[in-house]
């Protein structure tokens, strides 16, 4: 099941979407050196507008596309801080597809494949929007954050 998914933060500890009861959740592949990568700023803006209404944003760094993000997680975490202020849970590094794929990121490719039936992620900042009931969309890397907001009020609106 989704929620019982676990993820390891940046400090090591073990987490899981149970952590954020309640809420729905934005869950993002990120990378820090992606053409992308300014989609950050988006993230954290929704963060901050929706998060006392219910949205977390959770990223989850991976360096599976062009070795995009190759620090540390410490190293990818005070990059987030210092150059897009983010304050979202950014966690741990993962891969997303193949093998070595992390489960919670296997479970959310099978119940929202893209637009051409493909369950893997295409690249950096795919994000999954998923609802409180644990309904789950895709939408594209090339989708600024700010192209959410529609869906985000739905969702957060339907209690």
């Amino acid at each position: 099941m989704l929620q019982e998914q676990t993820f390891q933060r940046i400090d090591g500890t073990e987490a899981t979407l149970q952590d954020y009861p309640g809420q729905a959740w934005l869950i993002v592949n990120t990378a820090s050196k992606c053409g992308l990568t300014p989609q950050f700023e988006g993230l954290e803006q929704l963060h901050q507008d929706y998060r006392k209404q219910g949205l977390v944003v959770l990223g989850f760094p991976c360096n599976q596309f062009a070795a995009q993000d190759p620090g540390t997680d410490e190293e990818i975490q005070s990059f987030c801080q210092m150059n897009y202020g983010v304050t979202f849970p950014v966690f741990s590094k993962i891969d997303v597809n193949g093998e070595t794929a992390h489960p919670l990121f296997t479970e959310l490719k099978k119940l929202a494949p893209n637009t051409t039936g493909e369950e893997d992620v295409e690249w950096n900042f795919t994000k999954f929007l998923v609802t409180r009931d644990g309904e789950v969309t895709r939408f594209a890397p090339k989708t600024n954050p700010t192209d959410l907001v529609a869906a985000i009020e739905r969702i957060l609106v339907a209690v």
